[in-house]
């Protein structure tokens, strides 16, 4: 039984958007003034104001290089440098860009921003789609925990989140019961954990709902483990005993609990399993009372949701709310909109945002550079403006300031304003504001990547084959220095298919400036490097083995020389290798 209903829910949000300017205000306030001793407030002069003029004109725009030596502090114990009470744990960031985590604060104040956002999404999203007391087979995992210098437990945001009693009271109010059971979530052995959950999901399939994770990548990874493993999955059902891959204790004691022998369910399972072509809607075959398929869906994750409608057949897909391992922004009040349109309202009462008006240079603008500039911006910048004060159809980067110590923090996260929620805006994302691929006045971000290779793609579907992911280098080791792409493919195909692939790639980069920079020649021919299956898995193994979540694994887009562990991977295991001859005179 619910502690709360879930109109009150929305009734409260529509209260909270109607006011969003003067909450704005007021959460500022409260941020200053429950911070207002803390070292780096007092050493910026504020000297007790609150209001957002003196707060602007005293604090400067920071991005997590500049923040990163007081949190180094807080991680060796001097744990109050930026809030007023202390810090009591921090946060890990993936670590799939650089190579390594970034350090982030946490508090309880996270935790309740965390709890509001799940509410008001999850009350959106039962009123389109209203699910009763069933079960949510849910592919989420824990990460390590490691102690800080100082004596606090740092560990990835999700892990934060998930073991806090706030979080555990808060979703048994507001989502259906997870299949599997808490040993499995916070188990030591992803692949443990991953073949429980499937295995749990399929004892309890007449009762699953909502199939969910935290980003698209976790569903469609498991499925495809699903392909590998679901004769052994039905053997345990029909036996009632547990395989023996399973050998953590306390993953195998808690499971074995659940599992009886159950010959009519093994049978039901495998007699649809054969039937499946190629595993097309898998999920409503094998869980038919499900109503959704639901996680992070934008941005990186996008590249995933073709082979997700796949497996969903005619499930819809839904995105879910806008976050960051910062903090929330943003929740899926829309929940009926495809996951290429979702928007996402800001709650004006969990923290402070800005926006950093952003335009793109003109077309002749950028020719113009590229004849006497040897580097561009991808955008041209204006001042902040307040939360209110954004325009529809404009693109902005974010500023957050949030209760756990970020002041004016640049997100780096790219966003249009889709409209307004009364008074708060609905952002859709956009991108990474972070370049991918630049050589010389070439400016390429993770969406243009995605797009090349998804153009270059639709060479590969005649063929009935696709994309399992990709990501990309920059080699400036040859004289020019040329893009490196990296593919992992369902299956092997021809030389011809894979040149195609290579010169459709090279012209689908559409940025002015590496168009111009091939044309001249200061950009060398597009390489394109196939790599063995299960490449990509090896690199997930690489980071899960640094202490990464799945919940929070991101495929790195580019890999840099800095990240050399996964260059090496992906190096080691191309077997094909191809040049562009498209701009070839």
């Amino acid at each position: 039984m619910r502690v709360f209903s879930l109109e009150s829910v929305i009734e409260e949000f529509e209260a909270l958007t109607n006011d969003a300017g003067r909450l704005q205000t007021e959460s500022l306030r409260k941020i200053l003034e429950q911070n207002g001793e803390a070292e780096y407030l007092r050493n910026l002069g504020l000297g007790g104001r609150t209001d957002p003029e003196s707060f602007r004109a005293c604090v400067p725009l920071v991005t997590h290089r500049d923040l990163e030596p007081y949190i180094q502090r807080i991680a060796d114990g001097d744990t109050s440098v930026l809030t007023g009470k202390p810090i009591t744990s921090i946060s890990l960031s993936s670590g799939t860009t650089q190579g390594k985590p970034k350090f982030l604060p946490f508090n309880d104040e996270l935790v309740q921003s965390t709890m509001q956002i799940y509410r008001t999404s999850f009350a959106f999203r039962n009123r389109e789609y209203p699910i009763g007391d069933g079960k949510a087979l849910q592919f989420i995992y824990s990460s390590r925990q490691v102690k800080t210098k100082g004596g606090l437990i740092a560990t990835t945001a999700t892990t934060n989140v998930y073991r806090s009693e706030q979080f555990k009271r808060t979703m048994k109010d507001i989502q259906s019961q997870c299949t599997s059971p808490d040993e499995v979530i916070f188990g030591p052995d992803f692949w443990q954990s991953l073949y429980c959950h499937l295995l749990c999901g399929l004892i309890y399939s007449n009762e699953v709902q909502i199939i969910s994770s935290t980003f698209a990548h976790s569903i469609v990874h498991a499925f495809r483990t699903l392909e590998q493993v679901w004769e052994e999955l039905c053997m345990d059902i029909r036996e009632g005993v547990l395989s023996s891959r399973i050998t953590v204790p306390s993953i195998r004691s808690a499971v074995s609990k659940l599992l009886i022998p159950n010959p009519s369910l093994a049978d039901s399972i495998y007699n649809k399993c054969v039937r499946l072509s190629n595993w097309y809607g898998v999920i409503p075959e094998l869980w038919p009372n499900a109503k959704y398929v639901y996680g992070i869906m934008t941005g990186s994750m996008e590249p995933y949701l073709k082979k997700l409608r796949h497996y969903a057949g005619s499930l819809p897909l839904m995105s879910a709310d806008y976050g960051s391992s910062e903090g929330w922004i943003g929740a899926n009040v829309n929940p009926s909109l495809i996951p290429e349109l979702a928007t996402f309202a800001v709650l004006p009462n969990i923290g402070y945002f800005e926006f950093i008006p952003l335009e793109k240079p003109e077309e002749q603008e950028q020719e113009q550079e590229l004849e006497n500039s040897a580097s561009t911006i991808h955008y041209i910048e204006s001042e902040p403006v307040g939360l209110t004060e954004v325009e529809i159809g404009k693109e902005y980067e974010i500023i957050v300031t949030n209760f756990a110590g970020l002041y004016r923090y640049r997100l780096g996260d790219v966003v249009r304003v889709a409209g307004f929620h009364n008074s708060t805006p609905e952002l859709q994302f956009v991108c990474r504001r972070s370049l991918v691929l630049s050589i010389n006045i070439d400016k390429n971000t993770e969406k243009d990547l995605q797009l090349a290779v998804e153009e270059a793609a639709k060479l590969l579907a005649a063929e009935k084959l696709e994309v399992v992911d990709f990501t990309s280098h920059v080699d400036t080791s040859t004289e020019p220095g040329h893009y490196v792409i990296f593919w992992e493919l369902s299956s092997d195909t021809t030389e011809e298919v894979l040149r195609s692939c290579c010169n459709c790639l090279d012209l689908a980069f559409v940025d002015a400036g590496y168009i111009g920079s091939r044309k001249v020649g200061t950009i060398g021919p597009l390489e394109l490097r196939v790599v063995r299956k299960k490449t990509f898995e090896r690199i997930l193994e690489h980071f899960l083995g640094l202490g990464a979540a799945m919940n929070q694994f991101k495929t790195p887009r580019f890999v840099s020389l800095s990240n050399s562990k996964v260059l090496q991977i992906l190096c080691r295991n191309v077997t094909r290798c191809y040049f562009s001859t498209a701009y070839d005179i």
